[in-house]
């Protein structure tokens, strides 16, 4: 296995490629000069910092993205995390709250759900170590997913692997089609992926993951001067990331149903204006924390259901926040292996381009 195997612990409905960063990085950057991701998301800045030798910081305001982004930042062997599954499975009486409908009854056996909030339960209790934060994110990976034909490798119904299904669209394909759940080992499914994404240690790097809003200025305060900002922020009009993540928002302590309530520490959708001066509050906070050639780095793209252009929407928010746009490169057709719509709904509409934008601080 690579070593870079762990970025794959778990994908992400809206995560860009590992190559986008690490091409950044290694091209222009040095080991030892810090790294910020403002948007983490799944961590791929910080983990591709991590593979140079840059130590970083994430900052995001989701959950299931702080979750994931900090086990990008740890290393335990898959012995560790397989031992730690284990004792929690073994030690389990009958766990105080397991989901009930005709959602979970159709989504996962339920054998496999009593285990799921076994490991549910004690996680929320204690996820503080290297051990358990890589055991949390490899659960969260294989939390749904599709059935393969041979051994099962997810713990669901036949599902999307980036996102959730919502329940009432859910029932309806899997009663259409006559799909139960399997009776899959948890813990064989465990110590499969532990092995596969642990098998080769990424470098020991220094790095932090904060669960936090990049609005606020104290979230900086303590962040080192960092020499490079790579991020990918939330297209504008892009609200769906934590209900397109309900079933892992729920294993990490959250409701058993989708809410689709915008949290506060999301930037808002009101207007493109209203957008791009959001975003501004972050460019404006990560200035402030920046060495004084430090580089920003931006993938930036756009969605169907809002007129304004994209690259509109990102050079207004640039404005007056100690960032100049130095260039903008076109990125890559962005419709290449999008295979998880099309697996279990309709197939997605062409998506809207992106762009890399390069800045340097005026």
């Amino acid at each position: 296995m690579s070593v870079d195997a762990l970025n794959a612990v778990c994908p992400y409905y809206t995560m860009y490629p590992l190559d986008f960063p690490l091409a950044v990085l290694k091209r222009h950057g040095k080991p030892g000069e810090w790294v910020i991701d403002p948007f983490c998301g799944r961590g791929t800045t910080n983990f591709a910092a991590r593979l140079l030798g840059m130590p970083s910081v994430g900052v995001d305001s989701s959950p299931v993205a702080a979750a994931l982004a900090k086990a990008k930042l740890v290393y335990a062997s898959p012995g560790h995390v397989v031992a730690s599954a284990r004792a929690i499975l073994n030690a389990a009486k009958e766990p105080a709250d397991v989901p009930s409908g005709r959602f979970w009854k159709l989504a996962y056996h339920r054998k496999t759900l009593v285990e799921l909030c076994h490991l549910r339960e004690e996680l929320l209790k204690d996820c503080t170590s290297p051990t358990r934060v890589l055991l949390r994110a490899i659960v969260l990976g294989a939390l749904h997913g599709p059935r393969p034909k041979g051994k099962p490798s997810y713990f669901s119904n036949q599902s999307p692997r980036t996102f959730a299904p919502k329940p009432n669209y859910a029932v309806k394909f899997w009663t259409e089609r006559n799909l139960r759940p399997d009776a899959v080992d948890v813990l064989s499914i465990i110590k499969a992926r532990a092995e596969r994404y642990l098998a080769e240690p990424p470098p020991d790097v220094e790095g932090m993951v904060q669960l936090a809003d990049s609005r606020d200025a104290d979230t900086f305060s303590n962040v080192p001067k960092a020499s490079w900002v790579v991020t990918s922020p939330p297209y504008y009009g892009m609200r769906t990331y934590l209900p397109d993540q309900w079933l892992r928002l729920w294993f990490l302590g959250g409701p058993d149903y989708v809410e689709y309530r915008q949290p506060e520490a999301q930037l808002e959708h009101t207007g493109a204006m209203h957008f791009s001066a959001e975003m501004a509050r972050v460019w404006t906070n990560v200035a402030k924390r920046a060495a004084s050639d430090a580089r920003l780095i931006i993938r930036f793209g756009g969605i169907h259901d809002r007129d304004a252009e994209p690259m509109d929407v990102l050079r207004n928010s640039l404005a007056d926040t100690g960032w100049v746009m130095k260039t903008a490169r076109r990125v890559p057709d962005a419709d290449t292996g999008r295979r998880q719509v099309r697996q279990f709904q309709a197939a997605p509409k062409k998506s809207i381009a992106e762009y890399d934008a390069y800045c340097r601080l005026a």
